[in-house]
This record gives C-alpha cells, structure tokens and sequence, in this order.
C-alpha cells in the first residue's frame, strides 16, 4: 500500500517535499512504529528512485544538447550562429543566469569577449582581459577549468579593477570557466555564472567542458573552411590568371609563328611591322641602326620628331641593356640587336596600356627583325662578293671577255648596255667596311656592280652620263660617311674589255679633283677642262672645244661675228684693248661690246686665271683643226 503511494508521486514527478505526507499521514493516525519504520524506507527508497530519474532526464536533455551541437557543427554555415547556440545551450543546461565565451588573440596577448548570452551590461560585453588576470584570464592561460562561488572575494584570482567593475555591475557571484582547447593550445574560455551563491558540481562542469570542447571544434572547422574558401579562392585566381597567361602565350606563339613564317617566304621588315599593329594596334616604326626609317605600319601617325629620335636613341640602349621594352611616354621602345651590336630600333606609338605579354610580342617581333637584317646582310655581303669578284675581274681584264659578260647576266648586270665606272675616295680608314657595305648596296640596287681596292671603292653603273653618276654618288656616300667622299668618273663604255681603260680615267679624276681642292666633289674628264683633257685615255678634243669654247664659236656661226677672232687677239696682246683694237683694225669701243658679249656668253669668270687658261688652250686647238 505504502510503495503505490510513493510510485504515484514518482509518476508525476512530486518534489521531495511531498514525499514527506504519508509518513506525516501515518503518524498523525498513530501507526505503530513498524508501520512508519517501513514507510520511511520506502520515502527514502523512492526519493533515491526520483534522483536517479532526475540524473537521467538531465543527462538526457545534456546528450540531446550535445547532439544539437554537433549536427549545428555538421551544417556549419556561421560561425557567430554556432557560438552564439552553445553559449545558449549552456546556460540552459546549466541553469545558469548568464553565459558567455571568450577568444584569445595572441598579437595583444589577451583574451576578448565573443559570445554572451543572458548579459545586462554593455561594459562587460566589451571586457578584454590580460592572461593570468581574473577568473576567465586564469583558465585562458592555465588551460585548467575554474569554478568559484564567490568570485568577488575570491583571493585564488588576480583581481583588476576594471575588471570586478565590470562583474559588479553585471552583478555575477557564482562563476565556473572551462578552456576551449585545439590540442594543447588553449584559443578561448566558455563560462557560466549566476547572480546568486550557487555553485556549480562536477556534473556541470563536464558537461560545460563537453560544449566548450564543441565550441572549439566549431571554431577550428570555420578556420579551416575559410581557409579552404581561401583557397578556393586562389586556386580560382590562379586558374583564371592561368587561363589569361595561356592565351596570351597562345597569342604570342601565333604572333611568333606569323613572324617566323615571314622569314621563311622571304618577306621583309615591313611584313614583321603589319603583324604588330594588326596584334597591337597603334602605329609601328623600324628604324635602322642610325635612325632612318626602315619601314612603318599601321594607323596613320606623324612620323617622329628629332626630339623622339633623340630620346629613342638612348632608351634604345636602355632597352638593349636591360634586355626588355622601355616605356618613354606614348612609345614603346625595342631594341634590335644582335650580340653587343645594335642592328636597329621598334618604336610602337600608342595611347593604350601595353601588357606585359604584348610586350614580349614586341621583344619577339624584334628578334625576328634582327635575324631579317642579318639575313639580309648576309645576302647582300655575299652577292656583294660575287659582283665583287666580277668587277675586279673586269678591273684586272684576265678574263676572257664573254666568260665575263655571261657572268654578269646571272647578276643582271648587262655589259653591252652603256655603263660608266666610278673610283670613290674616303678620308678615313674607319670609313673602309661602311663605305665597302653602301657601294655593295647602291651597286645592287643600280643594277650595277661593286668592290673595294685599298684606299677606293669602285662602282660599275648603267648610264652614259659620268659626272652625273660621280656627283650623286659623291652626295650620298659622303651622307653615309659622315664625311667627305671624292669621285672621280670614267667612261661611258660598252663591253667588259673598255671596264679597266675607264676605272684608271676615274682614278685620275678622282686625284684631279684632290688636287684641285675639291674633295667631296664628284666629276667626270670633260667636266675638268683641259685637265681633263690630259688625263683622258681618249683625248676627247672636240669634247674639249664644245664645252669651252663652244658657245662662242656656234655665236660666231650663226651672226657672222668675228667673237672667236677677237679673243685670240685680245689674248695675244695681253688683254690691252687698244692693241687689240690696232690689230682688228676696229674700234677699242667695238672691242670692249664685243668682250662683254663673250662674258655673257662664257660667264663672268672667263678671265679668271684658270678659264683663262683653258680658253687659250682652246683658242690653240680651235686654230690647228
């Protein structure tokens, strides 16, 4: 009868006050004393009963928060969402006034408020505290769990003002903290507190332990998930950054192909710049080792002016040194070189950023500029010294004349065509191999030929017109130079065996105009007067007369004049005008009309040493034909 009273309170879960009645009950009917002996073990039996239910019901609601922490930690999403849900279930399960959890940051060697659930006080959700000091800085450093029932007066504590100010006004009495641990480092502490002296067991203690420990689990995977987000993030940056080198690579390889192809079907510098602007845009100028202009492409632009020259010039140098493009404004500069010798420039104008990788489409475009003048130079060199061999062959006239012409033909040179023959001095040695490689070039265009003889280069060009041909080459060799170049002219002549009679009638030219002062002149022997009347191999004396004397004497034979006649006497009386008028028989005013009339048609300096000189000679040849 008794055990189905106290199963009954059991069934309903009574408080332990209430199992007190049917013991009451029973005395105050005056049960005799074997009746309430039974009745007292059987309360103090149930009551054992009811707290074994408790411990189980509280462990149970302890494994389901346990549970929900770990599948909060499964789905993990936010890392505040999580902390703040621990510190929640632990003030629940602990019955606690307040919860809160704090980390610990090692650059400032403290430990800060995180999470607080059940707080009042503003200062104490912004508490930071020094390791080592209060009850949280305690187990923050020593990793051990801490409970205290008054922490107030607790002396087990390094106590700091600021500190109890702020537990004050929160107005927590009973506090229990436990570490969060990764390991064996500590990263922060989970507490409980209540507001009244109301300690905490051991029970509690494990089980904030067991939280803590879910709270430490939860913030590592967060760690890791961001560093694996991280990561992710990189690896993205990285492929993307992959991605857009490959192309560009991709992009380069093509330009590097296209270029490369251009070589291989023979094309030209010209070629090489149309495939950067067609890659690049903007405007493209290949500049040769002096800064003249080698080709140009792309949208239309004004060509550079001396000032960019300038500064293109010494970044050229720049760029060659340092092995890369240089930047000089809106140009963008590489050098074409070969070795330590620079072979030219590339010189992009554009307003638009250029990248790295169009750079080294740039970089690569003049490589294969470089191996295209090399190339060319070579083909020039090499031709230069056939039609070398040829035209010394011809100097030397060893050869058998159609063996020579038929040789001639394979480089397109005709020698049955007029052709005159070209002896160029230059006033340095240094000059030699510039002056060898422009005759090998002009040569090669003219259709003509080239070689060079010790301290001359001579040139056999199409034409019949000598003085003409010595002066151009004078002007622009001498440019090429950068100092005087004299020429002297023989010819013109048909056929290989009249070559070597007109190289030593220019060789005489050339000492002729040496002689007379005129270095970096250029003409031919009729254009030397009666100098080039004694150093012609072909004494061209009618040749001589007509430049000369020529306008004087076709006025005497169209009017009838007598101008030719009064020269020879105005002459052999030692220029008197009266004794030339005695001799005439004429007036000395007719004289003096028929003097300026000659100077009008001969020239003012016709009595000047010189053209005296040559007139009289003149005069003596004109009288003996």
């Amino acid at each position: 009868m008794s055990c189905g009273v106290f199963l009954e309170l059991l069934a309903r879960e009574a408080s332990p006050v209430e199992f007190e009645g049917p013991l009451v009950q029973a005395r105050a009917e005056g049960a005799p004393p074997a009746v309430l002996a039974e009745l007292e073990a059987a309360k103090l039996a149930a009551l054992r009963v009811r707290a074994v239910m408790r411990r189980h019901a509280r462990r149970e609601a302890e494994l389901a928060a346990l549970f929900d922490t770990a599948g909060d930690l499964a789905g993990l999403r936010d890392l505040d969402a999580v902390l703040e849900a621990i510190t929640r279930r632990a003030r629940r399960l602990l019955n606690a006034d307040i919860a809160y959890l704090t980390l610990n940051d090692d650059a400032r060697g403290d430990t800060y408020m995180r999470v607080t659930d059940g707080s009042v006080s503003a200062a104490f959700r912004r508490l930071r505290l020094p390791m080592g000091t209060g009850l949280v800085g305690l187990v923050a450093q020593t990793a051990m769990p801490y409970n205290s029932d008054h922490y107030l007066v607790d002396a087990q504590f390094q106590h700091r003002g600021f500190i109890d100010q702020a537990v004050a006004e929160e107005g927590l009495v009973a506090i229990l903290g436990v570490p969060m641990k990764l390991g064996s480092r500590v990263i922060g502490v989970l507490t409980a507190a209540n507001r009244g002296e109301r300690p905490f067991d051991q029970e509690e203690v494990a089980l904030l332990g067991s939280l803590a420990a879910h709270a430490a689990i939860a913030i590592d995977n967060a760690r890791l998930l961001e560093e694996t987000r991280t990561a992710l993030e990189e690896l993205s940056a990285a492929n993307e950054e992959v991605k857009a080198r490959s192309a560009a690579v991709e992009v380069a390889a093509r330009a590097h192909d296209r270029m490369t192809a251009v070589v291989v079907r023979g094309g030209g510098v010209e070629d090489v710049a149309a495939i950067v602007t067609e890659l690049l845009g903007g405007t493209l100028h290949a500049l040769d080792a002096d800064g003249a202009r080698l080709a140009t492409a792309g949208a239309a632009s004004a060509p550079l002016t001396d000032g960019e020259l300038a500064g293109v010039s010494a970044s050229a140098h720049s760029a060659r040194a340092q092995g890369r493009t240089v930047r000089r404004g809106d140009l963008w500069i590489a050098s074409v070189s070969s070795g330590d010798e620079m072979l030219g420039t590339l010189v992009l104008r554009t307003s638009d950023e250029v990248s790295d990788a169009d750079q080294r489409i740039l970089e690569r475009a003049a490589l294969v500029t470089a191996l295209l003048l090399l190339f060319q130079r070579s083909v020039t060199e090499a031709e230069g010294r056939v039609r070398g061999e040829l035209l010394d062959d011809l100097l030397s006239g060893r050869t058998d004349a159609a063996a020579l012409a038929a040789r001639a033909r394979r480089v397109e040179v005709d020698l049955s065509a007029p052709h005159v023959v070209l002896s160029a001095r230059y006033e340095s040695r240094d000059h030699r191999r510039r002056a060898e490689f422009w005759a090998s070039s002009f040569a090669a265009v003219e259709r003509g030929l080239a070689a060079s003889r010790g301290e001359e280069v001579v040139l056999l060009l199409p034409g019949d017109r000598p003085g003409d041909a010595a002066r151009r080459v004078a002007k622009e060799l001498g440019a090429s130079l950068g100092g005087p170049a004299t020429v002297g002219a023989g010819g013109p002549v048909r056929g290989p065996r009249e070559v070597a009679g007109a190289h030593r009638e220019a060789q005489r030219c050339a000492d002729a105009l040496v002689a007379l002062g005129r270095r970096g002149d250029g003409a031919g022997a009729s254009e030397l007067g009666f100098i080039g009347l004694l150093i012609g191999d072909d004494r061209d004396v009618p040749g001589f007369l007509a430049g000369s004397l020529g306008p004087v004497a076709d006025y005497d034979a169209r009017r009838g004049t007598a101008l030719v006649r009064t020269l020879e006497a105005y002459f052999g009386t030692g220029g008197s005008l009266a004794r030339t008028a005695q001799e005439l028989h004429i007036h000395v005013n007719t004289v003096s009309q028929r003097l300026d009339r000659i100077g009008r048609l001969l020239g003012e300096d016709w009595q000047s040493p010189d053209r005296a000189l040559e007139l009289q000679l003149a005069l003596r040849l004109h009288r003996l034909r």
